[in-house]
Formats: C-alpha cells, structure tokens, sequence
C-alpha cells in the first residue's frame, strides 16, 4: 500500500517536467558566446547587445508560462492526433529545375526557394530536437518530408537568428560537407565566429539592410521584433532579422543563363518576428513581393508570446504591409512550442483572411513537403 501522503505519478509529472527544464537552462549556460558589436552611431546596437527598432513591451514570467503549461496540460493535441499529410517532393523535378520559381516547405521555417536558378535553403532544420539535446527540449512532431542528401545542391543557406529551432548545428555541418561544395551562408551579425568553431568558413555576416549578391541574385538582411540566444549569459550578443531575395533580370545573350533572363522574381523570408512597424518600413522600402513566407505559429498565450511570435492576425497585416502578392505560412505545425494547438494556427488564419476580407488563396498553408510552383 502507498503511504497516504504519496502524490500519484500524474501529480508528479509536472515536477518531474518541470526539473528537467531547468536542468535544460543549466545546462544551455555553457553554450554562451562572446561576440558583441557595440556602436554609438548604430541605434540597434546598445553596450548590452543588439535591440529591436521598435520598443516592444516587457515580455512576462518564462517560469510562470512553463508552469501554467505543465499545470494545464497544454498544448491540447491536434485534432488529427499529429497525423498530419506529408508529401513526398519531386525530387527529380526540383533537381532539373533552374527556371521556374518554387518554393518547397519542409517544415517549420525550413523552406527550399528556387529562383533565379538558385537553390535557397532557410532557416536548415533537420534534426529531431530543436535543443542542443538528443533526449530532451522540443522534439519533431511531423516526420521530415526529404534528407538533406536528398535535396537539390543547395547554392544559398539565410539564417534569421541563433535559437535551436532556427540554426542547427548538424543541419549546417551536412550542409556544408554536401556533394558538389558547400553553399554560401548568410547570416546576422555575431554568428560568422560560431560557424567558423565547426570549420564552417564560407560564411557572409550582414547588419541590418545590407546587400550582396550570388551571381544573378540580390540578397538583403531586413529588420525583425525578436531577440537571440543560445545559452543563459549571451541574450542579444548576435542579431536577427529576415531576409529578401530578388532575382536580376540580365540583357540576353549567349552566356547568360536562361533562369537570369526570366522576369525578375522577389521573395520575403520573416524569419521569427513579433510585430512592429518593421514591416511597413520593408514594404516602402522594396515596393512589392511576388512571395513571402510569414510565421503563423507559436503565439500562445499571447501574454507571453506577443513581443516575439506573431499570431495569425498579425501575419495577415505583415502580408498587407509589405505588400505581398502571396504569402504562405511557416513555423507552424512541426514542433510544439507554444500553447495552442499544432494545427490550430491555418484554422486562426483562415479567420483572419475573412475578416481582413482578402481572398484566401492570397495567404496560404503548405503540407510538409508539398511544392508551390510559382509562375503557374
């Protein structure tokens, strides 16, 4: 017989849970980098790391939500218990492709973009764990739709930020040893130094509204409302951003490639933001996209969430604001990161269309893996 004070394991397991994240936050303290970019003539860049643009209100209590969650029980499973439909890509089609634009998602804020005759990878997250762990921190719900080995060579890698769900380490170290050499990464200010830790050094670093190009491909870093780290003691040491890709139309000729005599294509990569006037300030900027790719997801409870994950309401306005002629959701779906459901945020935008009144298929969701020819 138990003892009459003994708490049954359905009381413990919130402890229990609850422990292991903090020995989780322990243990990410010795992740901490050093990296910093101070300048008095950059407003973003403070003595105490890089900021956001625009003042965002004060984030509350990470322990409160973890305990509200574990208490609660939430997130509530999907209504289709994580069967989700994956679709296995066309491997062969997007291999023999160079001059059609597509967008493939992979998941998450994994999305393979071809334009310009450039394969693009974003944010490359292929691991089971979006944690420095094997065995603990947010695990992959929805199986992966392709290997990297699998995939097209990948010319182009854009970061938007340092968090394990965004920049994982043996996504990139496959990357870079692909067949065929590895590809260019571009990523925000403070991570050149990591990278070069695992002999990654085909590495651009970029600030904010900065420009380089791949042969017939113009590349911009843009402002986000987020914030960045790996560990306890390096919060804001590297910055984050989203990125904007547009291809160059080039005069005919015979050793011009044909994908740079197409029709200039230009895509917006948010990355993870929260809201801001970043967004208007991008659409004034660049005048119009033919795509972006906006998170939908993780926004739950909104107390917590709001300074650094849109909901779906606020991924419409992105949409309006910088002027998208389509956008597709991402960060959704693939990882359980928030309070709502995994399948709840196309449901949420579904309603934000109608009462935004925008047509439907101008904002959209993928299946993990499905492809979106983008000329059709």
């Amino acid at each position: 017989m138990p003892h009459a004070n003994a708490r049954s394991w359905p009381q413990l397991r919130p402890l229990v849970r609850l422990t292991a994240l903090m020995l989780l936050a322990a243990a990410l303290a010795a992740c901490s980098s050093s990296s910093k970019y101070y300048d008095p003539l950059k407003s973003n860049r403070t003595e105490t790391g890089f900021r956001n643009n625009y003042p965002q209100p004060e984030r509350g209590s990470f322990w409160k939500w973890q305990w509200e969650r574990l208490t609660q029980g939430l997130p509530p499973p999907p209504a289709n218990r994580y069967q989700f439909p994956v679709v296995k890509p066309d491997l062969a089609w997007l291999k023999a492709n160079h001059t059609r634009p597509s967008v493939t998602w992979i998941g998450h804020a994994t999305a393979l973009i071809q334009m310009g005759g450039k394969n693009v990878l974003t944010d490359p997250m292929f691991s089971d764990r979006a944690s420095p762990f094997s065995f603990l921190g947010p695990r992959r719900k929805v199986p992966l739709p392709v290997q990297i080995a699998e995939l097209p060579h990948i010319d182009l890698v854009v970061i938007s930020h340092n968090h394990y769900d965004h920049l994982d380490r043996a996504s990139v170290e496959q990357l870079n040893l692909q067949a065929g050499g590895p590809p260019l990464f571009l990523v925000p200010l403070g991570l050149r130094d990591w990278f070069a830790d695992l002999g990654i050094t085909n590495v651009r670093e970029m600030d904010w509204w900065d420009k380089t190009s791949l042969e017939n491909l113009d590349i911009y870093f843009v402002p986000a409302a987020h914030w960045s780290a790996r560990g306890l003691f390096d919060r804001a040491e590297t910055l984050w951003g989203g990125w904007v890709l547009q291809s160059v139309q080039m005069a005919p000729g015979n050793d011009v490639p044909a994908a740079a005599q197409a029709e200039p294509f230009s895509v917006y990569f948010a990355g993870d933001t929260g809201y801001s006037k970043d967004f208007r300030d991008i659409g004034e900027r660049f005048g119009r996209f033919d795509l972006a790719l906006i998170p939908i997801g993780a926004y739950a409870p909104r107390w917590f969430m709001q300074n650094q994950h849109v909901d779906p309401a606020q991924a419409v306005l992105i949409h309006e604001d910088v002027r998208a002629k389509r956008s597709i959701g991402i960060h959704w779906g693939t990882f359980e990161l928030s309070d709502e459901a995994l399948d709840e945020p196309p449901q949420e935008l579904a309603r934000a269309l109608r009462e935004a009144r925008l047509p439907a298929d101008q904002f959209i969701t993928l299946k993990h893996g499905q492809t979106l020819k983008l000329d059709e």
